[in-house]
């Protein structure tokens, strides 16, 4: 099967496309043909070695974490799935190996692909969806709350508008202009464009905030947090900052659990969440599709179309 590998850590140029040993499911495993995989931002920067102090990788390396596929074959001891049903995960940062053709991974961590959503689709929202929802739910997001979403347009942003929406808050987001009928779409009441208007001067009080840029983005962001207000964060605040000490500051931990795939298939099917825009490459243009990733402007999700 083919398969993008890297055997060092280094620019988008040492992805390559090779041909690899098909997968065999062991015990508890399934072995998925992937129909489609997501790029996400920790794509390049497990390649490109920011993570290599708190991830250890073996070499050669496949990336990529979240996909939708087919069940070719089960493994001993699996009850739950059988060939050919359709499904769709989200792999531990440990494993990874989405890139490919197919992969053999834990049966305890996929679920059933949302019926009448296409793989393309459901591979762009896995773990988005699932972040956005832990990231949501741990500070208690309810309705007639007022939350800021930063980077509205983007996949975690996107899914988290929605979401948001779905709870019965006010949600402020922030995206480019040229995004703003987009996000307005996902369900934002207002957009603030970040190029050229100070978020801090536009948006009223939150009682929520999530931060999905980290960096400044992070530290100014409290200039609109209520007294006893909640920010949740996915992103690195600046180096040695100390948030003010009558909020609730969390970074939540965004566990691989089929139960959040199956809440984001509940939301699909009551029309809470629709597919966000995507941008379809192939395999072979990983290099191109990581690059694009960390330019930082893409407008829901990249995802490769496997077959």
């Amino acid at each position: 099967m083919k398969a993008i590998q890297l055997d060092a850590y280094g620019g988008p140029d040492v992805l390559e496309l090779r041909n690899v040993i098909d997968p065999v499911a062991g015990p508890g495993e399934l072995v998925v043909d992937i129909y489609a995989a997501s790029v996400n931002p920790v794509d390049w920067k497990i390649r490109n070695g920011a993570r290599k102090d708190n991830l250890f990788l073996n070499f050669p390396y496949t990336p990529g974490i979240d996909f939708s596929g087919v069940v070719r074959a089960v493994g001993a001891g699996v009850t739950t799935f059988g060939a050919s049903d359709e499904v769709y995960g989200v792999t531990p940062q440990t494993q990874q190996g989405t890139y490919a053709d197919a992969i053999a991974v834990d049966a305890s961590l996929v679920a059933r692909k949302p019926a009448g959503l296409s793989h393309v689709n459901a591979a762009a929202l896995a773990l988005v969806g699932a972040t956005a929802i832990v990231s949501l739910d741990s500070v208690a997001l309810s309705a007639g709350e007022t939350i800021l979403i930063h980077a509205g347009a983007g996949g975690v942003g996107g899914f988290a508008v929605q979401y948001a929406k779905h709870l019965g808050a006010t949600v402020y987001a922030t995206a480019s202009a040229r995004n703003h009928d987009y996000v307005r779409d996902l369900g934002a009441d207002e957009v603030i464009d970040y190029t050229s208007q100070d978020f801090t001067q536009a948006v009223p009080p939150c009682d929520v905030i999530f931060d999905t840029m980290g960096g400044k983005v992070h530290e100014q962001s409290f200039a609109v947090l209520k007294p006893g207000g909640r920010l949740v964060y996915v992103a690195a605040p600046p180096a040695g900052f100390i948030p003010p000490d009558n909020v609730t500051v969390k970074r939540p931990n965004v566990t691989r659990d089929p139960r959040h795939l199956d809440r984001i298939s509940e939301l699909y099917a009551a029309g809470a969440i629709k597919p966000m825009d995507v941008k379809e490459m192939a395999l072979a243009d990983a290099a191109a599709a990581q690059k694009l990733s960390a330019d930082g402007h893409v407008r829901g999700k990249i995802v490769f179309k496997i077959r």
